[in-house]
């Protein structure tokens, strides 16, 4: 265990990554801390396998991945929600409704986005507040949840987010008039 924690911890890319590859099925709490703090990795690849890695393990870890969703680490934090989204713990949801007031907006874009998966009830405010947010990441992830929730949009948010001129809002919005 001593060898994994440290090659995890220090080691380059390609082993992280094969030695997470192996580790989709633990439950020992050090390690899946470990795993939890790869989220941060430098390396998109080695993030992209302990995402996967947590994803796939069929034991109860979601007390372990709540708590880390009060995590100093931004990027722990919003991955950790999409984590729990596509493991459909719906228990999660009131702490993942914390996220949506992050200061960053990377994490507030997967927190929408994790809710709208979850198909969490009654979040059409938290949509239209999101919808107006400074960050585009943000407004693209809450129109995302608004047509996952098949909430009700007005005319007018519709137009102010239209002015945008993104091309991908603007392939949402037709899903959401459908």
């Amino acid at each position: 265990m001593e060898d994994i924690i440290k090659i995890l911890e220090s080691g380059e890319a390609e082993n992280k990554i094969k030695i997470l590859q192996t580790l989709d099925n633990t439950n020992n709490l050090k390690i899946l801390e470990q795993i939890i703090l790869r989220l941060n990795d430098d390396s998109i690849q080695v993030r992209g396998e302990a995402f996967n890695t947590l994803l796939l393990n069929q034991n109860k870890i979601s007390k372990i991945l709540i708590n880390n969703l009060n995590s100093s680490n931004k990027n722990i934090r919003g991955f950790t929600s999409l984590v729990l989204a596509n493991r459909n713990e719906k228990i999660a949801i009131p702490e993942i409704m914390k996220l949506i007031e992050d200061e960053h907006g990377m994490v507030r874009s997967c927190a929408i986005g994790a809710l709208g998966y979850l198909k969490a009830d009654k979040i059409t405010d938290i949509i239209l507040k999101l919808l107006s947010d400074s960050n585009l990441e943000v407004q693209k992830s809450a129109l995302q949840a608004a047509i996952q929730v098949n909430a009700i949009i007005s005319k007018n948010k519709i137009e102010e987010i239209s002015k945008n001129n993104d091309q991908q809002i603007k392939n949402l919005l037709l899903k959401l008039k459908k």
